[in-house]
């Protein structure tokens, strides 16, 4: 199983469906997100994908963020997302609660932590957590997002193409 995970499309449309195009053509469909969705008609482009979705700082209406969230039959993990998928065991956050971050960060509980808000790519490994920020699909240089394969715990960081 390919899982795609991504950050910060602050209602960024056409990086956000060229994002998941990519993800589309590489046999993706499971998807994080790692928060400052910020609009409802970003939540509805992921429609085809199973999407589990937290929340970051920049996400104001959370009500009606929720409310289409649900409709759409994606899931909310409010602040904090946790999974076990192909006995990988993956958390992730915004990243924006410092507290937060560092506790799930030394927490030795998970393989894979990923978290956004800083709008830049990066890698590290604390203890058996592999801690990633797939970059962000706004303003950012270069537009990334990451593919995790849970067979063999390869990352791939995928970069957008730069629109003409």
């Amino acid at each position: 199983m390919r899982i795609g995970i991504l950050s910060d499309t602050h209602n960024n449309y056409r990086n956000v469906e060229a994002a998941l195009r990519l993800l589309s053509d590489r046999g993706v469909s499971f998807v994080l997100h790692c928060g400052d969705i910020e609009d409802v008609q970003t939540v509805r482009l992921f429609q085809g994908f199973t999407t589990h979705f937290v929340f970051g700082n920049c996400d104001v209406d959370k009500e009606e963020l929720t409310k289409v969230i649900r409709e759409s039959g994606a899931a909310l993990h409010e602040h904090f997302g946790n999974l076990e998928l192909a006995g990988r065991k993956i958390a992730w956050i915004h990243g924006d609660n410092q507290r937060l971050f560092r506790e799930v960060e030394q927490s030795e509980a998970y393989d894979f932590l990923f978290y956004g808000h800083s709008h830049r790519a990066e890698q590290h490994r604390t203890g058996p957590t592999l801690v990633v920020n797939p970059g962000a699909l706004h303003r950012a240089q270069p537009k990334t997002f990451a593919v995790l394969d849970l067979a063999t715990c390869a990352l791939e960081m995928v970069q957008l193409p730069e629109s003409k």
